[in-house]
């Protein structure tokens, strides 16, 4: 099964280069913190870095140094305030990190245009706000058919999309269930995707459930197996999100002492995701979800 088959450290290095644009994606559910980690941890720098909701991940990779800019809709810890990395680099000395912000459905446009070769998208969107005024890439058009005037956003194209997923091939034909953000405009728009996945499985499972594939084979550059890969963000059927995790992060990211403490003992201390999980005991067990299976749907012929 070895096919796009790679690791976290050799997907990386293979794809994430200085000065990439790079996207994380996964709306509140399977968002790739393993990924985040191993950049980090190769000490990637001058990222552009794309996502519409910004959480922790990015957090963490601003407080790391490998952010130049962020490209983003919205930014916080959901449900518990600021990102207090994020918030820093904005607030501290001039040029520490660009920023250039939209609306989620802007950054849905963006990808949406990327993914469909054209050169922007087009949107009924930021009437009485000043997101045109404070980013000038926000731009509008006059439509040829009714003549009323529509905002525009350019095409995003990034270099690197990293999504993780429930389960995939060997080749990268990737299923995702539950909870869904933009992972499949993201990976079109891309030039290069990196899939992580919580379980490998034969493509005859994936045949099995054609519906369910979000992103095909052709478009996957590199396949890597990291079981428990979105903590502390969840995986539906896999296990739950970390909530604790989360509330726990307010204090640690108001302090840099103790964001530097934790980047050393949970990042830079640690070779991979799976010495991640050993180093915290009883995870598994606690966050590991209960079974709900659907109803079977039969593809007869």
């Amino acid at each position: 099964m070895k096919g796009k088959v790679v690791t976290m450290k050799e997907a990386v290095a293979s794809f994430v280069k200085d000065g990439s644009t790079v996207v994380i994606e996964g709306f509140t559910h399977l968002i790739c913190f393993a990924a985040a980690h191993e950049i980090i941890r190769q000490k990637r720098r001058g990222l552009t870095l794309c996502r519409l909701t910004p959480d922790l991940v990015y957090d963490q990779l601003i407080a790391a140094g490998c952010a130049k800019k962020l490209v983003y809709s919205w930014a916080g810890n959901p449900g518990v305030g600021s990102l207090h990395a994020f918030r820093r680099a904005v607030e501290g000395a001039a040029g520490a990190l660009e920023t250039e912000e939209y609306s989620h459905f802007g950054m849905v446009a963006r990808f949406q245009a990327g993914a469909s070769g054209l050169p922007f998208g087009v949107l009924r969107n930021y009437m009485g706000t000043d997101l045109p005024r404070v980013n000038p890439n926000i731009k509008s058009v006059t439509c040829p058919y009714t003549g009323e005037v529509l905002a525009t956003v350019s095409a995003l194209r990034p270099d690197v999309t990293i999504v993780h997923a429930q389960r995939a091939d060997a080749q990268g034909n990737t299923q995702i269930w539950g909870l869904l953000g933009v992972q499949k405009e993201a990976a079109f728009a891309s030039k290069h995707v990196i899939v992580v996945v919580e379980e490998l499985v034969d493509e005859k499972v994936i045949r099995a459930d054609p519906n369910r594939t979000v992103i095909p084979a052709p478009i996957v550059s590199a396949v890597v197996v990291e079981p428990f890969g979105a903590h502390p963000s969840f995986a539906q059927g896999y296990y739950d999100r970390d909530n604790d995790f989360y509330l726990a992060w307010e204090a640690i990211s108001r302090d840099e002492a103790a964001f530097k403490t934790y980047l050393d003992e949970f990042v830079y201390g640690l070779p991979d995701r799976a010495a991640y999980m050993a180093k915290n005991k009883g995870l598994a067990e606690r966050l590991k979800a209960k079974p709900m299976v659907c109803g079977g749907v039969s593809y007869g012929y």
